[in-house]
């Protein structure tokens, strides 16, 4: 926990001194844009498609400046979720969830003293909670995480509903995806970021599937809080088992082309809008056949970092395995069609596309490969 806490300060930190940095060529706005893709022939058999837009601005994700101070002084809040997931703990059923994330107080000894003292805690914020979200959740129960099973619900992990989290459950009516993600979208998104368009409406469009479900997480620091909205839709495996016909992403999300938001156009900010693939298979396997560019890449510290982050393409890590993750970095386009993200899986041929290193961008990219850890939060735990 103490990990993700200090790689979240690490993003606020460089979200404002980067642009200064490089205020003359490659930029890095706290405002970053994801589009997710989980096909899991391994584990659970489905597919999960994922927009999460995020932000460490509360001016571009909008949340009031003193209820914010007030959660980040207190100092044993560690997360607060929305969500209308089903089961979002044990024992809630067809309703959406406010769930409030304390750390235990080691002087309370026993259940009865934990869960009066994390209620305590809670209750002093549901009200204005509530007022932000136009909700009207009421106490359910303090719900202590032995295990990760609403990790593995909930598509989160770590400090959100990680074991030994202790969590203050507020439940209400289940709201549809669409409406829910609507109203949300509309009052905490800022007027720039949803007149942008991109991945925010790709993911108004996924809001009217029959499986889609939004979560909305506010992760305190000492300093600032990241926030996060996210749309999801997990839908049964379309692929064959063996993964062997060519894998088209954008099929999962009924669209043709990803277009990057607008707002990114007053600048070169070729890291905040991302696409992620994860890939479990039941058998060793390998990348290959990919349509778009491969860029060439070095391994610093584990990680592999990209010799230019302007030029468009793909980067595997791993690109071979029974668990295949790759991440598309759009350069200085800000468009990708369907045929530059085509890839099968089987003989290695990936052709890298050639360019040198340019070591002045070795510190941003490490930056943005730790935000890509943070976004990951709902990756199931599909994180390096």
């Amino acid at each position: 926990m103490l990990k993700i806490i200090f790689l979240i300060t690490l993003i606020m930190i460089f979200g404002i001194s980067i642009n200064e940095i490089y205020s003359e060529n490659i930029q890095l706005a706290t405002f970053q844009e994801t589009a997710q893709l989980i096909i899991d022939n391994k584990i659970s058999e489905n597919t999960t498609v994922s927009i999460t837009l995020l932000s460490s601005n509360i001016q571009e994700i909008i949340f009031p400046t003193e209820l914010e101070e007030k959660i980040r002084e207190n100092g044993r809040i560690q997360a607060i979720i929305l969500t209308n997931q089903n089961n979002c703990v044990l024992g809630v059923y067809d309703q959406s969830c406010i769930i409030i994330n304390i750390e235990r107080n080691p002087n309370d000894k026993g259940i009865d003293a934990i869960q009066e003292s994390t209620k305590r805690i809670a209750d002093l914020y549901i009200d204005e909670i509530n007022q932000v979200f136009d909700t009207n959740a009421e106490f359910f129960q303090v719900f202590i995480h032995t295990d990760d099973k609403t990790n593995q619900q909930l598509k989160t992990s770590g400090i959100i509903s990680g074991q030994g989290i202790i969590a203050a459950v507020y439940t209400m009516p289940m709201e549809d995806t669409d409406s829910m993600y609507g109203k949300l979208s509309s009052t905490l998104l800022s007027k720039p970021i949803r007149d942008g368009e991109g991945f925010y409406n790709i993911a108004k469009t996924l809001s009217n599937e029959d499986n889609a479900k939004m979560s909305f997480s506010l992760i305190p620091s000492d300093t600032k809080s990241l926030l996060q909205l996210r749309l999801s839709v997990e839908k049964p495996n379309e692929i064959e088992e063996n993964l062997s016909a060519e894998i088209n992403p954008l099929k999962f999300f009924n669209i043709k082309n990803l277009e990057r938001s607008d707002y990114f156009s007053s600048g070169n900010y070729p890291l905040n809008s991302l696409f992620q693939i994860v890939i479990l298979s039941n058998e060793e396997t390998t990348v290959s056949n990919v349509r778009g560019d491969v860029i060439e890449t070095k391994m610093i510290d584990g990680i592999k970092i990209p010799n230019q982050i302007t030029k468009e393409g793909w980067i595997f890590d791993p690109n071979e395995g029974e668990q295949i993750q790759g991440k598309y970095i759009f350069g200085e386009r800000t468009s990708i069609n369907e045929n530059e993200l085509k890839f099968s899986l089987g003989e290695d041929n990936i052709q890298y596309d050639k360019s040198e290193f340019d070591e002045s961008t070795i510190t941003i990219i490490i930056i943005v490969i730790v935000s890509l850890g943070v976004a990951a939060f709902y990756l199931k735990g599909y994180k390096k």
